[in-house]
């Protein structure tokens, strides 16, 4: 589902103030599951009494953090990951109601497709973008490969491209980038004008002047090389670094026989960056990727951009596992009715972005504060800093006035950070986050008091 800037529920202001509640429980209490999340029966009944609201979808959920990535990508180069998670409830299925089939065709569950916005230069969160949350159908009436491109799951990648376009409106430049999934052809045909898009290539295309695209790097120079990061793969892999050789050109394909429109262009011209790993640690598989780009790789410094932009997808993927069994612990919940469950997710999206921000913010960055509060809320901000620092050097806030890294520091001081003890962790950020909200709400409302009188 997708999602307006601006969005509020209806104009009910009691639901969009229990919204902002549950996020900050959420947040603070690292859960989405309903008992630690409500803290008591009223808190419970509260949430399910909110989930339930025909009012409440999840476009309404996320319009507020949408809104303030807008706010904060203005005059900025943002990079956008986009990707796909499945949610399944294996073992837990029981009495859940309106679930589909999950990726394996049987295991109930539903999906979501998120889209954040990357600072492209500190690499640091600064919101959600989209979210698309759907069930999938028992059995598809047509054939898969015969439905138009529109009624199919994968312009799901076009429908993420086109929000990053419009909630992004004001920022310098837009570069949303995709995993192997992403590599289709409507996709980049009709991407909007302002989009750059790096995909890393699954389909070995045919080009237009004969052969197939991933022979035409057989043909090109060696830019250089570049030292990269590797993901980690999954609990107790630490992940590595890959020496790389590089080859960048231009590549003409030809569209495709199936799986586009007939207004879809005949050609695509595009820039292919190939990235070869040499020296490969003994027992692990040497690192390809050939991404396919819409930006320019005329030189080692832009094919290594390239390179470098795409690696930032690795931050959807720490927003999944915030908000699944390593984190929030999503597939937990004790909700049963698919539409509570999906708003669930929602809210779910919104508090792993805020967790990321915060603990990105932890060490410092250029990145302001209004990124996760509001403008009016800076000064008030600044009379909880100055309260709570102490008497040393390393009790005192560091940071600029106004950065959201000085705002992390405010948070982890109040949710027990003590300065001297490494670093502040998601806990203690998110605990601190739920009493800083607290403190701002309180404030707003004594001055809206004071005002009145």
């Amino acid at each position: 589902m997708g999602l307006a800037k601006g969005q509020r529920t209806q104009g009910d202001i009691r639901l969009d103030r229990r919204r902002e509640a549950i996020v900050d429980r959420v947040t603070a209490t690292g859960s989405l599951v309903q008992r630690k999340v409500g803290g008591g029966r009223n808190g419970e009944i509260a949430m399910l009494n909110y989930l339930a609201s025909p009012k409440v979808t999840a476009g309404h959920i996320l319009a507020p953090g949408v809104q303030l990535t807008s706010e904060a990508a203005r005059g900025r180069r943002i990079v956008v990951p986009q990707d796909t998670t499945e949610v399944n409830f294996s073992g837990r299925d029981k009495r859940r109601k309106g679930l589909g089939p999950g990726g394996d065709g049987k295991t109930p569950g539903f999906f979501i497709h998120a889209a954040i916005a990357v600072d492209a230069d500190d690499e640091a969160v600064i919101g959600p973008v989209s979210a698309q949350i759907w069930t999938r159908e028992a059995a598809q009436a047509v054939e898969y490969t015969k439905r138009p491109f529109e009624d199919k799951e994968s312009v799901r990648w076009l429908k993420g491209a086109q929000s990053a376009a419009e909630v992004l409106e004001s920022a310098e430049e837009i570069v949303v980038v995709g995993d192997r999934e992403s590599d289709i052809y409507p996709l980049f045909a009709r991407k909007p004008g302002r989009v750059h898009l790096v995909v890393r290539a699954a389909r070995d295309r045919r080009l237009s002047c004969g052969g197939l695209m991933f022979e035409a790097p057989s043909a090109w120079p060696v830019l250089g090389g570049q030292i990269v990061e590797v993901a980690r793969k999954g609990i107790g892999d630490k992940g590595r670094t890959a020496k790389v050789l590089l080859k960048a050109g231009p590549v003409t394909v030809k569209r495709p026989a199936k799986g586009c429109g007939k207004n879809d262009p005949q050609t695509l011209t595009l820039t292919m960056v190939e990235a070869i790993e040499i020296e490969t640690p003994a027992g692990a598989k040497p690192l390809l990727w050939r991404l396919i780009t819409t930006l320019p790789a005329r030189s080692l410094a832009e094919a290594m951009e390239a390179v470098r932009l795409y690696r930032l997808r690795w931050r959807i993927e720490q927003l999944f596992r915030t908000l699944k069994k390593d984190g929030l612990d999503l597939e937990a919940t004790q909700h049963e009715e698919a539409s509570r469950i999906m708003k669930l997710a929602a809210l779910g999206v919104v508090a792993s972005c805020r967790i990321m921000q915060l603990v990105d913010a932890r060490d410092g960055g250029r990145r302001p504060a209004t990124d996760a509060i509001a403008p009016g809320q800076i000064e008030i901000a600044a009379a909880i800093s100055d309260r709570i620092e102490g008497a040393t050097e390393r009790q005192k806030n560091p940071w600029e006035k106004g950065s959201l890294s000085w705002l992390a520091w405010i948070a982890a001081r109040l949710g027990g950070w003590n300065c001297y003890y490494g670093k502040p962790g998601p806990k203690t950020m998110a605990q601190g986050w739920k009493r800083l909200q607290a403190m701002l709400e309180g404030a707003a409302l004594a001055m809206g008091r004071r005002q009145l009188v």
